[in-house]
Parts: C-alpha cells; sequence; structure tokens
C-alpha cells in the first residue's frame, strides 16, 4: 500500500453527495474543446511555478486571465492587473467562458455573477494543491466556478479548518464544483494527480473568481 491508497483510506470518495453550499455539475464541458482558448492564453502568459511566501515552489504551474490575475511570491499573495514576469496585462477571459461560468454559477443558486479573474492551475502527474481557502478577494459574496478538465482528481472539502476529516469528491474531465454561500470560505484540497499513460497528459484547472 502507498501514500495514495493510504489517502484514498482517510478520504474515502464521495461521488454525489457534496456538503452544503457546494455544487457539483456532472460532464459540462471537456479539455479537448478548451484547449484552442488555453493555448491562446499560455500564449500570452505561459505557465509558472509560483513561489509561495515560505519560500518553495508549488507543484503547480499557473497562469491567469481576466482583468485581475493571482499572484504569490516571497512577499505573499496578492491580484494583479499585469503579468509580473512580462509587465504585461493578462489575456482576456474568453466570452464564451464568461457566459459558461456565470450559467453555471446560476445553475448552482448564485446569479449575476461576473468574474473578473480565471486562475489557470496546471496539474503534471504527481502534482497537488495542498489544504487553502480562497480568501484574497473582495467580496465574498460571489462564488467560486471551479472546472476539472483532463485528468482524473480527487477534491477534498475540509470545511471550516483545513485539518481534520474531509469529505473526498472524485471530478472528472468536464465536472463543475461551485462554492459560496457559507461555504465561501471552505477549506479545500486536490490530493496528487495519479500517472496513468491512458489519461489525458495533464489535469487543467479553471477557477473562476471575482477578485476585485
Amino acid at each position: 500500500m502507498g501514500p495514495m491508497d493510504l489517502l484514498d483510506d482517510l478520504f474515502p470518495p464521495v461521488e454525489d453527495d457534496p456538503p452544503a453550499g457546494v455544487v457539483v455539475l456532472r460532464a459540462r464541458t471537456g479539455l479537448a474543446g478548451q484547449r484552442p482558448a488555453i493555448d491562446a492564453i499560455t500564449a500570452v502568459a505561459p505557465f509558472r511555478h509560483l513561489q509561495v511566501p515560505g519560500g518553495r515552489r508549488m507543484s503547480v504551474a499557473t497562469t491567469n486571465a481576466g482583468a485581475r490575475g493571482w499572484c504569490s511570491d516571497r512577499a505573499g499573495y496578492r491580484y494583479a492587473t499585469r503579468d509580473p514576469l512580462s509587465g504585461q496585462p493578462w489575456a482576456p477571459i474568453p466570452e464564451a467562458w464568461l457566459a459558461l461560468a456565470a450559467g453555471w454559477a446560476a445553475e448552482a443558486g448564485f446569479p449575476c455573477f461576473v468574474p473578473d479573474c480565471c486562475l489557470i492551475n496546471r496539474y503534471a502527474p504527481g502534482a497537488r494543491m495542498g489544504a487553502h481557502r480562497d480568501q484574497d478577494e473582495q467580496d465574498f459574496s460571489q462564488p467560486i466556478v471551479s472546472v476539472s478538465l483532463g485528468r482524473p482528481a480527487t477534491f477534498v472539502w475540509l470545511g471550516a479548518s483545513r485539518s481534520g476529516p474531509g469529505r473526498s469528491i472524485s471530478l472528472r474531465d468536464g465536472d463543475v464544483v461551485v462554492f459560496g454561500g457559507a461555504a465561501r470560505l471552505g477549506y479545500h484540497a486536490v490530493r496528487p494527480i495519479r500517472a496513468d499513460p491512458s489519461a489525458f497528459d495533464c489535469r487543467i484547472n479553471l477557477t473562476f473568481r471575482r477578485a476585485g
């Protein structure tokens, strides 16, 4: 039994029983149809492994689209209107993505969602996201809309505390997770992405948020 199996025992998968405030929408899109838009965005601002304030670099590679982009370095976490690497504005969020994100948010019970940031995370096999909560935005009445593309992933919802038992939700290509309201500041994580030569080459996560 390896570390991944131990995690499976600790957080057994729960397919369709998310906690209050967390809505899972299955098979809403797919990586194949979104690759051209992702490629256009990364031509403007390539993926990079950000440094966290403690000095380590994230295993997940990131970039952004929109009026604001999420950034991290030794100075801390923040949103910036320009790519710190190039000094240029981020690529705009595609209009089709804005319409989709608004529609998914409304379906989950959060109407009138207009994101100004799409954080794009690329997970190679073995990459993970530690327990955290999205708290750098200014308006917590707005939800988070998270789109899972490519390789399967296990999303772990921890809730009010970043430690203790969590609830695991298996995500596949095209699944969407929306969380807001009482769940807006909940801690969550992504387990290490499994290596599978028959699957997509990576997992892409589009995370729409209203930052400003």
